[in-house]
């Protein structure tokens, strides 16, 4: 063998060092030990039984979802083990889509977290040793918490920053030291009332013994396999139609909590796509968007739901016999024919008009509305529903009524059909950044190109106008027919039935309008996507919001219109009219009474007495806390003290904010507790601001109308996540809506918290959260989950 010169082997010395520095360049992702704990081989406490409890009492309201701090998901024991990352999910600048890093789908095991960014919690590797209460970040943060306590129902200090816009040190067990010093009041359970001393002792035992984890039990009884595998046979038939029904069905299905009302305990399942059949262990595709291409063969398949219910995730929907009898009728009974299954490319993915154009229009349509609350609650609770930016283009408050699948033009005219489907894409697949302006572009051209074809049509095929029977009554039985839309600011909440005030808009909802707004929202929508993907699906929200506005105005006064349209869309708003939306029919009359609405309140007062005519037998029962003419208005079916409760309360209602000025103090979401003896209420109070427009991202503040903001009272407790609360004695209610009325700057508000306010302070604070989601468990228990506290305020 030829010698190396000294030459040749400088260059090999030289070439080895470049790539030990490239390798190097290209690992900096923290990579963290996968740690081997030892535990004490008796254990004094189970996880299920005894640590969980623990958990959901004062953690998972803050730690259970995609805006968990440092992605830290507690509701789960393999959240729990995963651990935490500086990762952020929520990211509105990143010029990229990031990789996802969903739980139990993105990684299968702590091997395969610890090489996406994520450490441990629990404890560290200590080569065969008990690891113990140092080596635990957990048990760090605990201690940090009870050793720097907070006087009771306290203002926190300034230090403390709270909400959404709170910025996560996540260290690890190394960084601590640091941290503590930096943030003496970053401790847990953070910025609120700690740990009892039981609670405390018992979870640094279960540390100190190795912090042993054990999953959630699952065991479901005959009845409920038997359910699960009727319905995993059904989507997973292999017939043409039957394929093209199933993927339809899971990609609006993908993200509910699925449960079998007819079994008694039923579990919550979710709907994925694994690449193991039935009878095997579930192994989902991780694919981002439920319509990406699977790239292999799968199955559809039902996965129990192991965790914790968090109230803002829990999105419900019924399987059983009656469902699987109403499915076939809807989608098998009609005749067609699938002649090619369609692909899941860039146009099929943007489009799902021409997608599942095979599958009749109106039995798509029906499905809708036979659950539109739920596909409602789909915008509202899933991931693009997080921060002010991505909610403040609806107002706070309106109603969303839909038009009668008997009549509506999509579902039941062929010609129109064929027409319009090519306009009816959505943007967001292209996540570049130079994608941002020309895909903004293209889709609102297609929309407008849409919307005045829509207007030509329904002029021509209604000349004399507009009716009330074009407007879903329900058939009569079914309170989907109309819906109330709140916004809170950064998030959102739905309830079935016309709730509040006559709102400023109400949207009315064809086929189109509904199908875009759930793919663009919900299935389409990247929560680890760029400002590109996050910045179009916002624009294009805004001209769904202002194509259900334009198909209202086909059933109010041609001569009223334009003084209404004006209203919503007042100052610079006039102008992103003229540069982005498309004009008005003026001219089309309307075939509906309106005589003596003379001004734009009347219009929209008359309009809401015409939806409450026409879908009288689902309406339900009058809103007399918020829409009572009298003072006296008192609401059946309810005790002599709940009827001294709201009549004490309906003032509040009847207010606005340039005669009432503590409702613009007020937070969006106030829950209100009252209490005599055994017996107790809970009352909801909504914050609703008004705005001179909703056209625009950024600049809202400037945009508040406080003199016209309004107050709803909503029976139980309404939104995810409560912004403050009050506890008061029937007794003593008087007395709080009189100082509450009174209150005319923040300082008075603060003390009227001295007296009646649950701060996060609170000695009670956690057993007061929890006896608000109880009110939820004793009305509708399939519903209730743990509130969520990252928005409660600091009042």
């Amino acid at each position: 063998m030829a010698r190396v010169s000294g030459i040749t082997r400088l260059k090999l010395t030289a070439l080895v060092l470049l790539i030990a520095g490239l390798f190097l360049a290209c690992t900096q992702i923290p990579r963290y030990p996968v740690e081997e704990p030892v535990a004490a081989r008796v254990q004094s406490f189970d996880y299920q039984r005894d640590i969980r409890p623990i958990f959901e009492q004062k953690c998972m309201a803050c730690h259970g979802c995609y805006d968990a701090p440092c992605q830290l998901k507690l509701t789960s024991a393999e959240g729990l083990e995963r651990g935490a990352t500086t990762l952020r999910v929520y990211d509105g600048g990143r010029l990229e889509d990031a990789k996802p890093t969903r739980l139990g789908i993105d990684a299968s095991s702590t091997a395969e977290w610890r090489e996406k960014g994520f450490f441990s919690v629990l404890h560290g590797a200590e080569d065969g040793q008990l690891s113990g209460l140092d080596a635990s970040v957990l048990f760090k943060m605990l201690e940090l918490g009870r050793a720097n306590p907070l006087p009771a129902n306290s203002l926190l200090p300034d230090e403390i920053t709270i909400g959404t816009g709170h910025e996560n040190s996540c260290p690890s067990i190394d960084q601590f030291a640091s941290y503590a010093d930096s943030f003496p009041h970053g401790g847990m359970p953070y910025g609120t009332s700690g740990l009892t001393d039981e609670e405390f002792a018992t979870l640094t035992q279960w540390v100190s013994e190795g912090a042993v984890v054990r999953p959630a039990s699952y065991a479901p009884g005959q009845a409920e396999q038997a359910m699960a595998q009727r319905w995993e046979t059904f989507f997973n038939q292999t017939g043409t139609r039957e394929q093209l029904v199933a993927r339809y069905l899971f990609e609006h299905l993908f993200a509910a909590h699925l449960h079998f009302p007819e079994v008694e305990g039923s579990a919550f399942y979710s709907l994925v796509r694994s690449s193991t059949p039935p009878g095997q262990p579930v192994q989902p595709l991780r694919t981002v968007r439920p319509n990406d291409d699977p790239e292999q063969a799968f199955f559809y398949r039902l996965q129990p739901l192991r965790q914790t219910i968090v109230e803002k995730t829990h999105i419900t929907y019924a399987l059983g016999d009656k469902r699987l009898q109403r499915f076939q009728s809807l989608f098998f009974e009609p005749q067609w024919e699938v002649t090619a299954l369609p692909g899941y490319s860039y146009a099929e993915r943007a489009n799902p008009f021409i997608t599942f154009s095979a599958i009749p229009a109106k039995a798509r349509y029906q499905f809708l509305l036979d659950n539109a609350e739920y596909f409602v609650r789909n915008f509202i609770r899933g991931p693009v529903c997080r921060g002010q930016i991505a909610t403040d283009v609806i107002r706070d408050q309106f109603w969303a009524v839909f038009e009668d699948p008997e009549q509506e033009a999509y579902v039941n005219d062929a010609d129109y059909r064929q027409k319009t489907s090519p306009l009816l894409g959505l943007p967001g697949q292209k996540s570049d950044l130079l994608s941002l302006g020309p895909q903004w572009l293209e889709y609102n051209e297609q929309r407008n190109k849409y919307l005045d074809l829509r207007s030509t049509y329904y002029a021509e095929r209604k000349p004399n106008g507009a009716t009330l029977d074009e407007l879903w009554d329900g058939d009569g039985w079914n309170q989907d027919a109309l819906l109330t839309i709140f916004r809170h600011h950064d998030s959102a909440s739905v309830r079935r039935g016309l709730h509040g005030r006559v709102p400023r808009t109400i949207w009315v909802m064809d086929y189109p309008l509904l199908e875009r707004t759930y793919y663009e929202l919900v299935a389409n929508f990247n929560v680890f996507g760029s400002v590109s993907h996050q910045g179009q699906t916002r624009l294009y929200f805004d001209l769904i919001r202002n194509g259900s506005e334009h198909n209202m105005l086909r059933f109010i006064p041609q001569n009223k219109r334009e003084a209404l349209y004006a209203h919503w869309y007042q100052g610079s708003a006039r102008i992103k009219h003229a540069l982005t939306y498309t004009g008005l029919d003026t001219s089309t009359p309307v075939a509906m009474d309106y005589e003596g609405a003379d001004d734009n309140a009347a219009v929209m007062q008359r309009f809401s007495q015409l939806l409450l005519a026409r879908a009288d037998k689902v309406s339900g029962p009058a809103d007399t806390l918020n829409r009572c003419a009298q003072n006296n208005c008192q609401r059946a079916g309810i005790s002599s003290e709940q009827q001294q409760l709201e009549q004490t309360l309906q003032p509040l209602a009847r207010a606005d904010g340039g005669s009432l000025p503590v409702i613009s103090l007020l937070p969006e979401v106030t829950f209100l507790r009252v209490k005599q003896g055994d017996q107790r209420w809970v009352y909801t109070l909504v914050h609703n601001r008004a705005h001179s427009s909703v056209a625009f991202m950024f600049g809202e503040e400037s945009r508040f109308l406080p003199d016209e903001d309004t107050l709803t009272l909503i029976e139980g407790t309404l939104g995810s996540y409560p912004n403050f609360s009050f506890d008061v004695s029937l007794d003593e209610l008087p007395d709080f809506v009189e100082a509450l009325s009174a209150v005319q700057k923040q300082d008075g508000l603060h003390k009227l918290a001295d007296r009646w306010g649950v701060r996060r302070t609170h000695p009670q604070f956690w057993d007061i959260m929890a006896d608000f989601k109880r009110s939820i468990e004793e009305v509708s228990p399939d519903q209730a989950g743990i509130l969520d506290v990252n928005r409660y305020q600091n009042l």
